[in-house]
């Protein structure tokens, strides 16, 4: 509870919760970079969210047989072999599907819950049940941040999904490695501009010499994290605001994202954002579409699937293409998930119901295989028919992309060793190039 009540107070400083600490050189405090423990394909992770659950079957896993039996939906959107390899996509998705030759698509995941909360805490912290920490915020923990300036973990978010801001919350991690939401507008991070510049730093000395008094009699964790954002709120005062400044950027850059267009312009903001925080050293970025309120739930009629893809198409194809020729495809893993993929059975006229057992994810870049198919669904994308991959073995994949073994990522709590895959999780190497 106390806790709790530390981070809520410290979120009035910055609207996202406690972040990281500025340091003046990178090799001091507790978010300076740290060693893998192994060789690391990738550097940083861009992690797309879409809230509600995206339907494989409409999208990266469809099946053209589907609806010749009776209760079955037919996907409305055409089917077509794309890419060297002739992977069958649909158009739901037609500039992402252009770039099948550059991602790796994994059609077994399966994860533990079919209801959206538990769902969405299941993809983001590996527990379905009682909340963990996240897997930005496991990231953060174990590699620190390149830019001491910025927060090691970011999530750019108008709304938080199902599961709310415990989606990117660090809960018994040191409170520093909580995500700090970013709100596309013209003042991303709420809070953050300070009203009296020229005495700040002279308020924040004081509070640091009488909480240093305080805490050399009575260490307090939790007021060692607040006094820890406090100096990042100060140092992210002058750099936030220059990342999200899109002034340099060139007119064909902001078109490639979308920016120029009403429709695409929001997660095209997401999506730049990302490409310039990565750059700047922030190890963890998530991009969460929508959010509770308005989602890729789909029980009345699947193609409300239609304007929502419209919305990221772009931005995730503008994303892919400007990292490639940046070079920053070589570290940058870039990670495309939902909560679970949708029924093949017909719900109502024309939806689709939860389904866990078997959907679509995709991964690109930071050491994946380039235009490779993981896994199978049976021919009506029910259920899996080879190569299953638990969300544990996804995060496990991710994190030894990263240079980390998820068995001995562990941090201890409440006399128990914790991990973010719990007493689970297997490398997918066949995914690994």
């Amino acid at each position: 509870m106390l806790r709790r009540n530390f981070l809520k107070s410290s979120s009035a400083l910055l609207g996202g919760g406690a972040v990281a600490p500025f340091y003046a050189h990178a090799s001091t405090g507790p978010l300076a970079p740290k060693a893998t423990h192994h060789a690391a394909k990738a550097k940083n992770v861009i992690m797309i969210f879409l809230p509600g659950g995206c339907s494989h079957l409409d999208s990266f896993d469809p099946k053209p047989k589907l609806g010749d039996k009776e209760k079955e939906l037919r996907s409305p959107w055409e089917i077509k072999a794309r890419g060297k390899n002739n992977t069958l996509t649909t158009d739901l998705f037609p500039e992402i599907s252009s770039c099948v030759d550059d991602i790796t698509l994994i059609r077994s995941i399966h994860g533990d819950h079919n209801n959206h909360t538990a769902a969405t805490l299941g993809m983001h912290t590996g527990s379905v049940t009682t909340p963990r920490p996240s897997l930005g915020s496991w990231v953060s923990y174990a590699l620190g941040t390149e830019n001491q300036n910025l927060p090691g973990h970011i999530v750019l978010a108008k709304e938080p999904p199902y599961s709310g801001s415990l989606a990117w919350d660090s809960n018994f991690l040191p409170a520093q490695h909580q995500g700090v939401q970013a709100v596309p507008s013209n003042h991303p991070i709420r809070n953050l501009a300070t009203r009296h510049p020229k005495s700040q730093k002279h308020v924040l000395d004081l509070l640091k010499s009488l909480n240093q008094n305080h805490a050399q009699t009575r260490p307090d964790h939790d007021l060692i994290a607040r006094q820890l954002s406090f100096q990042t709120a100060a140092s992210m005062s002058e750099a936030a605001p220059r990342i999200f400044n899109f002034n340099n950027e060139s007119a064909e850059t902001k078109s490639l994202y979308g920016l120029d267009n009403k429709v695409t312009e929001t997660f095209g903001w997401q999506c730049l954002s990302a490409r310039r925080l990565v750059e700047s050293g922030v190890r963890f970025v998530e991009l969460i579409d929508v959010g509770a309120s308005n989602n890729w739930d789909a029980h009345g009629n699947i193609e409300g699937h239609g304007p929502l893809a419209a919305r990221i198409d772009k931005p995730i194809k503008g994303l892919l293409t400007d990292l490639k020729r940046r070079g920053m495809m070589n570290d940058t893993l870039v990670v495309w998930c939902t909560e679970f993929g949708r029924t093949p059975r017909i719900e109502g006229k024309q939806g689709r119901n939860h389904q866990s057992q078997a959907f679509t994810t995709w991964m690109a870049g930071g050491g994946v295989k380039s235009g490779y198919v993981h896994g199978a669904t049976d021919e009506n994308g029910r259920n899996i028919a080879e190569d299953p991959v638990h969300t544990h073995d996804f995060h496990a994949t991710i994190l030894h992309l990263l240079g980390l073994d998820h068995e001995r990522l562990t941090y201890r709590h409440n006399g128990r060793d914790f991990r973010l895959t719990d007493v689970h999780g297997k490398v997918v190497s066949d995914l690994i190039a």
